[in-house]
C-alpha cells in the first residue's frame, strides 16, 4: 500500500536551501555562509542539526571550512538550469544572477525542426517563432546557449519575442503568461549528450571536437498544453546538481 512519506530531515532542508542559493548565483564563490550558531537561531534548530547542514554542503563540494574563519562557498562550476531560474524569479523578481549577461543572437520565425514541432504540437517544418540567446558568466565566459520556440501564431500577441533585446529580466515564460493569460503549471526535462555543432563550438569558445550537455525543456500550462519549448546547450567541465533520493525505503 502507498504510504505518506515524512518530510526530509531538517538538516537536509537547510542544506538544500543554501545549495539552491549557491547554484543559482545568489551566494557567489567566496561568500561566507552563516555560522552554526546563526543557523541554529534563524532556523530554530539545535546546533548539531546546523553542524550537519554545513557538513552536507562541504561533502557536496559546495563549501569549505577555513580554520578560525568560518565556512565559505567554493568556486564550483555548475550549470544553472531552468528550475533554478524559476525559483530565483519567484523570490527576487529576476531570473538571472548578477554575474550573468545575455546576448540575443537570433529572434525570428523559421521552420521548426522535427523534435521542436512534435513538442509544440506542430506539423513537421511548420513555421515557429525562435529566440536564441547566449548566457555568459563573469570570469567564466559563455556557459549556456538557450533556444526557445513557440508557435508562429503567438507572434501577434507576443511581438517582443521577435525583438533581439532582453525582456528586462522577467524571462520568456512570464512574458508569454502576461500576454496570453495562460499559466505555466509544470515543466518536463529530457537530457542527453552529443558533439557540439560548429556554431556551438564558436559561441561557447570550445576547441572541437567537444561534447556538450543538452537539456530539452518543455513548459506546460494548466490544461497540459505546451507553452514553450527550450533547448539548452551547456559546455563540458561543469556539473548539474540533482535532488538526492533514498536508495532503500
Amino acid at each position: 500500500m502507498p504510504e505518506i512519506k515524512e518530510a526530509p530531515a531538517k538538516y537536509l532542508q537547510i542544506a538544500g536551501y543554501f545549495r539552491e542559493q549557491i547554484v543559482r548565483g545568489d551566494l557567489p564563490p567566496g561568500s561566507e555562509l552563516p555560522s552554526e550558531r546563526q543557523i541554529a537561531q534563524e532556523w530554530k534548530v539545535s546546533r548539531p542539526t546546523a553542524t550537519r547542514a554545513l557538513q552536507v554542503l562541504r561533502y557536496q563540494g559546495l563549501a569549505e571550512s577555513r580554520q578560525g574563519a568560518g565556512t565559505y562557498v567554493r568556486d564550483t562550476r555548475v550549470h544553472r538550469r531552468a528550475v533554478q531560474r524559476y525559483h530565483r524569479y519567484r523570490e527576487r523578481g529576476a531570473q538571472y544572477a548578477g554575474d550573468e549577461s545575455l546576448e540575443i543572437t537570433a529572434a525570428e520565425i523559421t521552420s521548426a525542426p522535427d523534435h521542436v514541432a512534435r513538442c509544440l504540437g506542430l506539423k513537421s517544418s511548420e513555421p515557429a517563432m525562435m529566440r536564441r540567446r547566449i548566457i555568459s558568466r563573469a570570469d567564466v565566459g559563455p556557459v549556456e546557449i538557450a533556444t526557445s520556440w513557440w508557435p508562429a501564431a503567438l507572434a501577434e500577441v507576443a511581438p517582443r519575442l521577435l525583438e533581439p533585446v532582453t525582456l528586462g529580466g522577467i524571462g520568456s515564460v512570464r512574458y508569454v503568461e502576461s500576454v496570453t493569460g495562460r499559466h505555466a503549471e509544470y515543466a518536463r526535462d529530457q537530457v542527453s549528450a552529443r558533439l557540439a555543432a560548429a556554431e556551438e563550438l564558436r559561441d561557447l569558445n570550445l576547441a572541437g571536437p567537444a561534447a556538450v550537455l543538452v537539456f530539452r525543456h518543455t513548459v506546460y500550462d494548466s490544461d497540459d498544453l505546451p507553452l514553450e519549448f527550450v533547448e539548452a546547450v551547456y559546455p563540458p567541465d561543469q556539473w548539474t546538481l540533482e535532488q538526492e533520493y533514498p536508495i532503500e525505503d
